[in-house]
């Protein structure tokens, strides 16, 4: 297959770098899915045999990073903001639906973790979506604070939220935090050794910004992202979720739930393991399942 690196312009002086697929060998008008990483995800990090596979099968696929990170465009660096995230993603639509030799009836869309949240907000809102999956999804952002952050901790960081608020009204920059860190005094998003591990797994080629900060503020508007409540606006749109036995980070609990909620078409796939699982040790059975609902909804031939 070919991959092209393509930069996708979003907004007034901000470009997404992403790379683009295409299948060798076959002829028409061809299926696409578009791809993107979660919280603070670069592509690098694993989506890159995802988007191979789907490929491999006759898609064009596109896998984008989002403003902020990796070589797209957008500042502060290491902002996340989920909505800002969706409104992108739209014009990478936009952009899928314009390239030769894809059948604009035939889009899907694939995001994990956060992004498996912005999928079914996604799924919920754009008709030009024929099929999503979303893979361990982010379903309550409140929810899985409460359960990260110890209670005596709490009051604290909300205390750093104020002050940062503060600081930004007197005119400084975002306060900015370590992604991951085992370190407690220094300020971090992440402290568990399955995320630290997964995070050090993948070489991020030189002259590509690696990801290792994000701003405070991005937690807070994690700690209010609640794409749950969508889940049951998906339908008619093909859903597809993805959930692994010992989610500690976006909870299977919460995901389980969330897609009882969900109507139909609607398929659940459980793997075995933790949240990162999905990419490493189980990416046969998340692959393959992804793949197959993504053939059987977007077919003719894909």
């Amino acid at each position: 297959m070919d991959r092209q690196d393509v930069y996708i312009n979003v907004d007034e002086g901000v470009d997404l770098h992403a790379w683009l697929y295409r299948p060798q060998g076959i002829e028409g008008p061809r299926p696409a899915v578009t791809m993107a990483h979660g919280f603070a995800g670069l592509k690098y990090r694993a989506l890159d045999r995802y988007a191979e596979k789907f490929a491999a099968a006759g898609f064009v696929v596109i896998v984008h990073d989002h403003r902020g990170f990796g070589l797209s465009g957008g500042s502060p660096r290491g902002d996340i903001d989920p909505w800002q995230q969706i409104s992108d993603w739209r014009r990478v639509i936009s952009y899928v639906e314009a390239l030769d030799g894809v059948d604009t009836q035939r889009i899907g869309l694939w995001g994990t973790s956060y992004a498996g949240g912005h999928a079914i907000i996604l799924g919920a809102t754009d008709s030009r979506l024929k099929a999503i999956v979303s893979q361990i999804p982010t379903i309550s952002g409140y929810e899985q604070s409460l359960r990260r952050v110890p209670p005596d901790a709490r009051a604290a960081l909300l205390e750093q939220f104020n002050e940062d608020e503060r600081a930004q009204w007197r005119g400084s920059a975002p306060t900015v935090q370590q992604l991951v860190s085992t370190d407690p005094n220094v300020k971090a998003a992440y402290r568990s050794k399955a995320t630290i591990d997964f995070h050090h797994l993948f070489e991020i080629p030189e002259g590509v910004d690696p990801g290792e900060f994000i701003t405070l503020r991005s937690t807070r508007r994690a700690q209010m992202y609640e794409p749950g409540v969508w889940i049951a606006r998906v339908s008619p749109t093909p859903m597809m979720m993805v959930v692994g036995t010992r989610d500690t980070v976006t909870l299977t609990d919460l995901e389980l739930a969330a897609y009882e909620r969900a109507l139909e078409p609607k398929k659940l796939v459980i793997f075995e393991g933790d949240h990162f699982d999905a990419y490493v040790k189980s990416f046969e059975t998340t692959s393959e399942a992804a793949l197959g609902w993504f053939q059987h909804h977007l077919g003719r031939g894909a």
